[in-house]
């Protein structure tokens, strides 16, 4: 009965509290949500209004679009610098197209775009932003922060030239041209949800699909995971990542539509600083920066952290220079509470190791 007994006991596994320390880790990104939730709500009882809830959800709804393709980027082991910039030039470039049209001196007359070919033309710009990051980092072996980097000035700069640093207003179209109906991709709602939180859920749903389902997934969490290797392997890892900034260069330019139609306006300006909350949420989302592991859903989570705190925090009245305080502690703590899990689990695999 005895040897009975200790040979059940030793089937059981022993809880440790590293392995407690482990899962909290995993959990994060929950745990940072229920917490900015419930002190929200404590010190604000209006929080999780629906209009307010509403609200967060049109912003959560932007940082996790910019999330999606700023996750392929740092799977890849690269960074993206340009996605605020890409997004304000996307929405001047829709402003224009639809105010201006595409203007034909030389056989002086002027062409309005349908709105749908409004919206296919500003993807292709954002597209190919990207394109040019993904082919100056992997043909031409410039470092991903310091291309990236000039494709913010440059964007951002072609963004000021569109309209000579004037903002493009009342984006309504005119009948007449058949360019009218901008505005209902920001304003318009499907079963009581807005366009820009379906959008979010589609990008998400084959966002997750292409990272666990499809080779060109596996391929890039193997170019972030060791690139010699990924190669020896057989990967294309040159247009791989050259793909990953074209999939961060579509997001930018479908955020960029999404405020231009809800503002009814386009502004040179638009997206600054919003490659930070971009990368806030992927690594908040427990996507490391070193490349190779992180997932989607950890992103969105991310996301709504990133989103619920900034709207938290403007409803509390804090100021938007200390709303960037807290972000970029966020950030901070999020990298260094990574590194910990990082080394945790080595020790662990170090320690099963010498058991052996």
């Amino acid at each position: 009965m005895v040897e009975g007994k200790d040979t059940k006991t030793k089937g059981l596994k022993r809880i440790t509290v590293t392995d407690i320390l482990q899962l909290l880790l995993r959990g994060r990104v929950f745990l940072a949500l229920i917490i900015v939730i419930t002190v929200f709500s404590i010190i604000s009882p209006g929080f999780l209004s629906i209009a307010n809830i509403i609200i967060m959800s049109k912003h959560v709804a932007i940082f996790a679009i910019l999330g999606i393709g700023m996750t392929f980027v740092i799977l890849s082991a690269g960074i993206d610098l340009s996605v605020g910039s890409i997004v304000g030039l996307s929405a001047m470039i829709a402003g224009g197209l639809i105010n201006e049209g595409i203007q034909l001196p030389q056989f002086g007359i002027i062409i309005f775009p349908h709105t749908w070919m409004v919206i296919v033309i500003t993807l292709i710009v954002g597209i190919v932003m990207g394109t040019v990051n993904g082919v100056v980092i992997s043909r031409f072996k410039v470092a991903p922060f310091i291309a990236t980097l000039g494709m913010l000035y440059i964007a951002r700069g072609f963004a000021g030239l569109r309209n000579k640093g004037y903002t493009f207003s009342n984006l309504i179209g005119k009948p007449e041209f058949g360019n009218t109906g901008f505005e209902r991709l920001g304003a318009n709602s499907l079963f009581g949800i807005n366009y820009s939180i379906w959008i979010m859920v589609a990008f998400a749903l084959v966002a997750y699909f292409v990272t666990t389902r499809l080779p060109f997934g596996r391929h890039v969490y193997a170019l972030g995971g060791n690139r010699r290797a990924a190669e020896l392997s057989g990967v294309r890892t040159n247009r791989t990542e050259t793909i990953v900034y074209m999939i961060s260069g579509f997001c930018s330019a479908t955020v960029g539509l999404i405020i231009a139609s809800q503002l009814v306006a386009a502004h040179p300006a638009t997206g600054t600083a919003f490659e930070l909350t971009a990368i806030a949420a992927v690594v908040l989302g427990g996507t490391s920066l070193m490349g190779g592991r992180g997932s989607i859903g950890g992103t969105i989570i991310g996301a709504f952290v990133i989103g619920v705190l900034s709207d938290g925090l403007v409803i509390l009245g804090f100021s938007t220079f200390l709303q960037n305080v807290i972000k970029g502690i966020v950030i901070v703590t999020a990298v260094v509470i990574d590194q910990i899990q990082i080394r945790m689990q080595e020790r662990i695999a170090l320690q099963r190791q010498e058991l052996k």
